[in-house]
């Protein structure tokens, strides 16, 4: 049986009664979330950051790490423009740098010539960043931002729709290649023009989506440098901007290697050792006093 298209199965949940859908998948999230919080000790970074309902003052400063850190003077990604639609709003993730903020925002209104009619935009970060009590490791420092593969519809979702809505998976089954269902010139065309963005260090996509991409790009390849295979990211994908000029305490991660990324490096994504890895030890909580010492300060800030 054909699989059906990701914006059909999309829009076919976005028309359904909340009582006709399996879970109401923003209180699941909200009784997941409550719970963790309760377990975890009163100075975890993810219990501190998680708890703060509004940005700090002052200028924006991205501080510490994508994965250790945190965000002073945060702004929100409107819930909707012209060309995009924020999902997720229960979850209060649409804030970041005002840099990544524009930079969503410009990408949006490039892409309806490209046959994209608008983005929806997932989770961004916490009001001050920080450690999330669920979901990622990384989206700390108002730098990194997740857009989903589903095409924005036409009209405008509610923010229960928003909030319970799945985004649609474009990769087939066995995880080898992209969903011919779905797949087509405008997705490859969406991620090439988000990895052109000149602040853009590296965004992340599901290996089957990576290797649609080393097929189709054709002899201008350059820009497959930053589009990275990563576990998961097979209904989205992350893209997360440099530092922004002048801001000392942000640290950015090393660029990633020369090349496209097409070659042994992409067939080690297909391998056993890659499709299982071996799960580490579960790690302690990082608490406030081991991010960057001003992320303390961002913290109880008014």
């Amino acid at each position: 049986m054909r699989r059906m298209s990701a914006l059909a199965v999309f829009l076919i949940a976005a028309t359904m009664p909340a009582g006709a859908r399996a879970q109401d998948l923003a209180a699941k999230d909200t009784a997941t979330r409550a719970g963790l919080l309760a377990a975890l000790p009163t100075d975890a970074a993810k219990r501190v950051f998680g708890l703060l309902g509004g940005p700090s003052g002052g200028p924006p400063r991205s501080i510490g790490s994508y994965a250790k850190g945190c965000i002073a003077g945060a702004v929100p990604l409107p819930a909707d423009g012209a060309t995009w639609q924020v999902m997720r709003p229960a979850r209060n993730r649409a804030w970041g740098h005002p840099l990544l903020i524009a930079a969503i925002e410009r990408l949006a209104g490039s892409l309806p010539p490209l046959g994209w009619p608008g983005l929806l935009v997932g989770d961004l970060g916490q009001p001050r960043g920080g450690p999330m009590v669920t979901g990622h490791a990384s989206h700390q420092i108002g730098l990194d931002a997740d857009i989903w593969f589903t095409p924005m519809p036409e009209r405008r979702l509610s923010a229960a729709e928003r909030d319970n809505l799945s985004a649609a998976s474009i990769v087939t089954a066995d995880g080898n290649d992209v969903d011919p269902a779905v797949w087509g010139p405008r997705y490859r065309k969406l991620v090439e023009t988000a990895a052109r963005l000149p602040e853009l260090a590296r965004m992340f996509v599901n290996p089957a989506i990576k290797r649609a991409l080393c097929r189709e790009a054709g002899t201008d390849r350059d820009w497959l440098r930053k589009v990275r295979p990563w576990w998961g990211h097979d209904d989205h994908f992350h893209m997360r901007l440099t530092c922004p000029p002048g801001q000392k305490l942000c640290q950015d991660q090393e660029p990633p290697p020369p090349g496209d990324g097409c070659g042994k490096e992409l067939d080690w994504w297909f391998t056993e050792e890659a499709r299982h890895p071996k799960p580490g030890p579960p790690g302690r909580p990082l608490l406030v006093n081991q991010l960057p010492p001003e992320c303390a300060a961002v913290a109880t800030a008014p």
